[in-house]
């Protein structure tokens, strides 16, 4: 059996790439609010979805959506159009069920939102898009030159996503995953706690296991108190929620 793993990449502002995959990422967003503006639209109006074939068709137009056109590869602006889509299903998918279980929901599913106007979206690229070459991942034309070094050696996709202060590129990648052992009746329980962070127990006669939690939650304490402090600084003088001092404390 396969499965997916992810390989992660921090792209912090220093580095010279950033600025265009942040850009990247900022025009996926607009994509994602143009076409859903033209969904919500249409639906509101006459009761009607417009399909993804029927958005990418419209969006490829002259005139329309200029982002559309002007992404990296035509696969990454048609991922965004797909997630979309994904989301308007899972709209009507929730209709469908409040419809006969008005129970279950405080109200009625809501249309999918518009992403922040400032904001910014995750960028997908394809197994097509992107090429593994010595152990290097080898993006298309349109990133100016970026590869990444990897230890993986296939490739699903991969996703750009934009957090605060940085970027993180996600590797996807699948590995093959052994069958399940028969149950032969040894066990061991994992307990998670606070002071006791992790302790360990079996059936097979071998001496439990306990990890001192004490200086993690000593280190948590502290950071709760830094950032809390930092936090209310930031709002009262700057009115903002997050610095560059928090990121570095984080």
């Amino acid at each position: 059996m396969k499965a997916n793993r992810v390989e992660k990449h921090i792209i912090y502002p220093k580095n010279p790439y950033y600025q265009m995959l942040d850009e990247y990422c900022f025009k996926s967003k607009n994509i994602y609010n143009f076409a859903n503006y033209q969904i919500r639209q249409k639906f509101c109006k006459e009761g009607k979805y417009i399909s993804y074939n029927q958005m990418d068709k419209l969006l490829k137009q002259e005139g329309m959506d200029n982002d559309y056109r002007n992404m990296p590869t035509a696969q990454s602006a048609q991922q965004t159009l797909k997630l979309l889509d994904k989301n308007w299903k899972s709209f009507f998918k929730a209709i469908k069920d409040w419809n006969k279980h008005k129970e279950k929901y405080t109200g009625r599913p809501k249309l999918p939102k518009y992403l922040p106007k400032n904001g910014r979206n995750v960028l997908v690229l394809t197994s097509q898009n992107c090429k593994l070459k010595d152990k290097k991942i080898i993006f298309p034309k349109g990133f100016n030159g970026l590869t990444l070094k990897t230890k993986v050696d296939n490739l699903q996709q991969v996703r750009i996503l934009p957090r605060n202060n940085h970027i993180v590129i996600e590797v996807v990648y699948q590995i093959e995953i052994p069958e399940t052992r028969k149950d032969n009746g040894r066990f061991i329980s994992i307990d998670i706690g606070l002071d006791n962070f992790v302790t360990i127990g079996n059936n097979v006669g071998v001496e439990p296991i306990i990890l001192n939690g004490k200086g993690l939650k000593s280190i948590n304490q502290y950071y709760n108190k830094k950032i809390s402090h930092y936090r209310q600084i930031a709002k009262r003088m700057n009115k903002l929620d997050y610095t560059k001092k928090m990121n570095k404390l984080t």
